[in-house]
């Protein structure tokens, strides 16, 4: 009788801990609760992208990087029926997005032709750090992957069912085959 009591209070310790440390999972990006809107102001629904992958990319328009625009408009025609590319502005890199929404759109797609997703202006770092890039940055949340966003234009590839599966750094070119073969 001993021995099923111990063994009872054993299996309900480890199912116990387990649930503690999986307690701030959120597997999957379409299960996690967070509003963001598009520059236009409008509510992004999350949920029509599942099925396709996702590259979310801090975005600014006075980066050394913002060139990417292009290859990241190219990969979107590309890949237009796997995958979804969001631009996500900040402007805590060196001020390097100081726009307003109107402004980063006409820039958007004056000088790139960017006709893919870009959101409102948010934080992906910090005291306050959008809860997208909350998850997207810390292993706890998304159950795979501890990353810090250093600078303008790094990226998160999701799956078709909203798993995080990898990020690269600002210097990963969106057409390098890095990210190519991942589609």
């Amino acid at each position: 009788m001993k021995l099923f009591k111990n063994l009872a209070i054993a299996v309900i310790s480890v199912l116990s801990f387990g649930f503690t440390v999986n307690a701030g999972v959120v597997n999957s990006l379409y299960d996690l609760e967070f509003s963001l809107d598009s520059l236009g102001g409008s509510k992004i629904d999350f949920s029509k992208f599942k099925g396709k992958k996702v590259l979310i990319v801090n975005v600014a328009s006075k980066c050394g990087y913002t060139y990417q625009y292009k290859e990241l408009q190219k990969l979107s025609e590309m890949y237009k029926e796997q995958l979804v590319i969001i631009g996500v502005p900040c402007n805590q890199f060196g001020n390097q997005e100081p726009g307003s929404p109107s402004e980063i759109a006409s820039f958007c797609k004056l000088n790139y032709g960017v006709k893919f997703l870009i959101t409102e202006k948010v934080k992906v770092k910090g005291d306050k750090q959008h809860k997208l890039y909350s998850w997207l940055t810390n292993k706890e949340q998304n159950g795979n992957i501890d990353a810090s966003v250093r600078w303008n234009f790094q990226k998160f590839l999701i799956d078709e069912n909203g798993k995080l599966l990898k990020y690269f750094k600002s210097s990963t070119k969106p057409l390098d085959t890095e990210i190519t073969n991942l589609l």
